[in-house]
């Protein structure tokens, strides 16, 4: 192995390095023993001189290097090939019989600034690291032997890699597919547009979470808030709910869930509304003096875009997810429930179920939790890295 520049950490920095977190921040290296170039492989001690291990530099960056191996080993196609080979087998172990999911959750799988999602046979990466972004061509051949895809797609259109020095990229990598396919979630079709529509296409990590908050939907009347492409929707339909009315702001979200729920012979039992969902909860709340609020669902899920990027919108994201639980739970009739989630990394578990309780001390509602939910399989939680559980949910049932 070629010899590599050193990146020497401050006092009392390598703790949580050795512990498993991948991030070396810049304010944490004391110095490096000769200039490296970004996206070059360095190699990490503590300012005793103990390996820590390998990784990623880029001086562009926040996180100077992004850790890859506790050893010293050639990062090349064969590395990614073990890498992808291992995060492959844990998918298969934990999701059996799933066609579409997440392959490569970056540090999670120890695969940081990378991003691999599966539908089908068709391959959708994204690279937020320069390091992973300029060894694309080993990915995507390791992704070939592998997997043998008919596509890879690159969508590369993500905030996060301006602070890397990257430009926006979106196009195809290798093989070619069709503008538009079906995917398949829990046995339901999905339409796919691999090089359009929002992320990398749908939301994988809640697969799980379909079937289980679908399991409560039987006979009910639903209210899906922040529907997007129908997922809670038309699980909730095909569990046999009387009918699913859906809020959705995006117009092109709408029209796509309701291609899906025609492709799955669903479409009667769902309804849908082009509407900022804030203003209709409000308005559906609203009461004159002496009035109250007349209770018309049996279950409503509650399934946002994340309220805050950064610990200083968490007070404004807070107040927002107040105002849609404390409007929600007065459109509930009595003995109904409420599925509600949070994707913010910052508003952990404790603090959503603080939240909902003082939405519910407010509306004169009484919950009974009955069901938590969390990330599906395929996007891993490694608790020594607390940035890879962000997705967090829970079941209410109004006790009174």
């Amino acid at each position: 192995m070629e010899n590599l520049a050193t990146v020497l950490l401050r006092p009392g920095e390598a703790d949580r390095v050795a512990a498993g977190h991948p991030w070396i921040y810049r304010g944490s290296v004391l110095r490096l023993t000769r200039p490296a170039k970004d996206g070059d492989v360095v190699q990490v001690k503590d300012h005793r001189q103990r390996f820590l291990g390998i990784g990623f530099y880029n001086s562009q960056s926040k996180i100077v290097v992004r850790l890859l191996e506790a050893e010293r080993l050639e990062i090349n196609q064969a590395w990614f090939e073990k890498k992808i080979g291992a995060a492959l087998e844990l998918r298969r172990r934990r999701l059996p019989g799933a066609t579409s999911f997440r392959l490569v959750n970056a540090e999670s799988d120890f695969l940081s600034g990378l991003i691999v999602d599966q539908y089908e046979d068709v391959l959708v990466l994204q690279t937020s690291a320069l390091g992973m972004d300029r060894r694309k061509a080993e990915i995507v051949a390791a992704l070939q032997r592998l997997l043998a895809p008919r596509a890879v797609i690159e969508r590369n259109e993500i905030a996060s890699r301006k602070f890397e020095g990257l430009e926006d990229a979106n196009g195809v990598l290798a093989g070619g597919c069709e503008a538009e396919f079906t995917v398949r979630l829990n046995g339901l079709g999905f339409l796919f547009q691999p090089l359009g529509g929002h992320k990398t296409g749908l939301y994988l990590d809640q697969q799980v979470n379909y079937e289980l908050v679908a399991g409560l939907a039987k006979g009910a009347q639903v209210l899906d808030c922040f529907s997007f492409a129908g997922g809670f929707a038309l699980h909730a339909a095909r569990a046999g709910a009387a009918h699913v009315h859906c809020l959705e702001q995006s117009a092109e979200a709408v029209a796509l869930a309701g291609r899906n729920a025609a492709l799955n012979g669903l479409a009667e039992r769902i309804s849908q509304e082009t509407v900022n969902v804030f203003d209709w909860l409000k308005a559906q709340t609203a009461t004159r003096p002496h009035e109250k609020v007349a209770p018309r669902f049996d279950l409503i899920i509650l399934d946002p875009p994340s309220f805050t990027r950064n610990r200083a919108s968490v007070p404004d994201a807070l107040r927002g997810y107040k105002e849609i639980h404390l409007r929600a739970l007065k459109l509930l009739k009595p003995g109904g429930t409420l599925a509600t989630f949070c994707c913010s990394h910052h508003v952990d578990a404790a603090l959503f179920n603080d939240v909902i309780t003082a939405a519910a001390a407010d509306a004169r509602r009484v919950l009974r939790r009955v069901a938590t939910y969390t990330q599906a399989p395929d996007h891993p939680v490694l608790p020594v890295i607390p940035e890879t559980e962000y997705l967090k949910g829970f079941a209410f049932e109004i006790a009174r």
